[in-house]
């Protein structure tokens, strides 16, 4: 059975012969009643602080549980951020090789067209050179054969012979 306070100050005992003092009890059960009701106001108070403690305990047991579970999202999140970085960056290395190497390749192909076209402007030039030369090797020999003629014609009307310098003009033309 569960005693308050009150009931304890409200307790009466039978008087009986050569019993206890009654005065006496009665002060020793406002005692006990007012000791027992600051153990129940005690007991009140740890009960709330040990429950607020434990609601405490759990909302910082689920902090935790929430600050380890944001840690372990936030090293997944670094480890996959790393992950993607490396293949991102692998990927556009090799892309960067690839242009380059287009770029190397395209840089030979025209090296090459250069090449043969230099080659060709070189056979140009000196067929060209060739056929200068000729025409002007030509064109000397028109003039001296001019120039024949011209003598040709001044000993003619001094009384000379021609027949030397025919002879030479065939020849420069047939060349």
């Amino acid at each position: 059975m569960k005693l308050t306070p009150l009931e304890i100050k409200k307790q009466r005992f039978k008087v009986k012969v050569r019993g206890y003092d009654p005065v006496e009890v009665e002060t020793f059960l406002e005692m006990v009643a007012d000791s027992y009701e600051e153990l129940l106001n005690e007991k009140t108070k740890l009960s709330e602080e040990a429950s607020k403690l434990r609601v405490q305990l759990s909302d910082y047991k689920q902090v935790e549980k929430t600050l380890q579970e944001t840690l372990m999202n936030a090293q997944e999140t670094v480890s996959q951020s790393r992950e993607n970085s490396k293949r991102e960056a692998e990927i556009l290395l090799r892309e960067a090789e690839l242009k380059a190497e287009r770029i190397l390749d395209e840089a030979r192909e025209k090296l090459d067209k250069m090449k043969n076209e230099v080659s060709i402007l070189r056979a140009q030039k000196e067929s060209i050179a060739k056929r200068l030369k000729h025409l002007l090797e030509s064109q000397i020999e028109l003039i001296k054969v001019l120039e024949i003629e011209d003598e040709f014609k001044v000993k003619k009307s001094n009384g000379s012979e021609p027949a030397p310098v025919e002879e030479k003009k065939t020849r420069s033309m047939a060349d």
